[in-house]
């Protein structure tokens, strides 16, 4: 794919955040020329700026709701192929400010769905929505895509929504059906498990709860919902699918046009004490403090059917549990006792992983 990829112009929409900085990254190795949308990091630090990405990459610090201000970048841009992750992403955050969640996570999408549409030269579009998209019904079975949509909190049923529009578009406007007779453009839907991986700082999230508890407050780790099983990934499994599905388009795969499951193989379904307490195992210090917190609703089980992504687009998770906790834990030992340049050291892992 590195080869693909070199040269092609790539529009990432939340480029800031931590997907969005692991993909520019990448992207940024195999040569690609990479514009971004997207607020401003709202961490400290974020992984954007420790990789230094702003002075990489041509930046629009831009809200997805401002139709208009989109609406210019892609006409002044012109991208071939575009990544969409602009997200209110945070559970918890969705019970405090709904609106805000609602409006970002559904009119963004549509804004990017709509401005494609009207331009009409996109030739590979892939919508990132979530594994929080599915109706929470609570079993031991693992979701499959055809599976009901649903969303308990307003950032599941937010993302629930985009998923449903992007669908909308690509049944309306985007029919694989009418493809090369009404329109150009060929688009596909992601969603992905519990994303785990150096330089996440975000808020109500394990693995930087885990961070901050250990590297700032010099604390226990409070765990909330210590038996919630997860299907927990590193970053880099679905952002290699993600780059696969961009690639396939391009070359004008309609079979790719449908909704695609990336999650860990089953034995990395694993409960938060189990990932905690492994985690404080790995960066040798720290402990854990369950205290169970009910005042927000947590599914219990969320497990991935990836089978359709085994068979049809070729794709597998490459690392087991124990190298998805190495990968993730050592980048931030390495970013905190200052042992390697932190862009040297995310590029050694990135050139690991796709060498499997």
């Amino acid at each position: 794919m590195n080869q693909f990829y070199k040269n092609k112009k790539v529009l990432i929409t939340g480029h800031t955040g931590f997907k969005g900085s692991w993909l520019t990254q990448i992207l940024l190795n195999w040569g690609a020329e990479v514009v971004g949308i997207s607020l401003k990091p709202d961490t400290t630090p974020s992984l954007f700026e420790v990789l230094g990405l702003e002075s990489k990459i041509k930046n629009y610090f831009v809200d997805v709701r401002n139709f208009s201000e989109v609406q210019k970048i892609f006409r002044d841009e012109k991208p071939e192929i575009v990544f969409h992750l602009a997200a209110q992403p945070i559970v918890r955050v969705s019970y405090d400010d709904p609106l805000r969640t609602i409006s970002t996570n559904t009119l963004g999408t549509a804004h990017v769905l709509q401005v494609i549409h009207e331009l009409g030269t996109v030739k590979s579009v892939v919508i990132i929505t979530t594994d929080k998209v599915y109706e929470d019904k609570d079993w031991l079975y693992p979701y499959r895509e055809n599976d009901s949509l649903g969303g308990y909190d307003p950032y599941s049923a937010s993302k629930a929504a985009a998923d449903i529009i992007t669908k909308s578009y690509l049944q309306s406007f985007f029919n694989p059906k009418d493809f090369k007779i009404k329109h150009n453009t060929l688009i596909t839907i992601a969603r992905a498990g519990n994303v785990i991986g150096g330089g996440d700082w975000a808020p109500y999230r394990l693995v930087p709860d885990i961070i901050r508890s250990i590297y700032d407050k010099k604390e226990a780790v409070e765990i909330r919902s210590p038996q919630a099983v997860r299907p927990w990934e590193h970053v880099l499994e679905p952002l290699s699918g993600y780059l696969r599905l961009g690639k396939n388009l391009y070359e004008e795969d309609t079979v790719m046009c449908q909704a695609w499951n990336f999650g860990p193989n089953d034995e990395s379904f694993m409960c938060v004490e189990e990932l905690a307490k492994r985690a404080v195992g790995i960066l040798g210090s720290g402990s854990v403090n369950i205290k169970p917190d009910g005042s927000k609703h947590e599914t219990n089980i969320l497990k991935l059917d990836v089978t359709k992504a085994k068979t049809l687009l070729g794709w597998r998770p490459v690392l087991n549990f124990e190298q998805n906790l190495e990968y993730t834990f050592s980048w931030y030992k390495n970013y905190y006792d200052k042992k390697e340049d932190v862009v040297v050291f995310t590029n050694k892992q990135i050139n690991n992983f796709f060498k499997n």
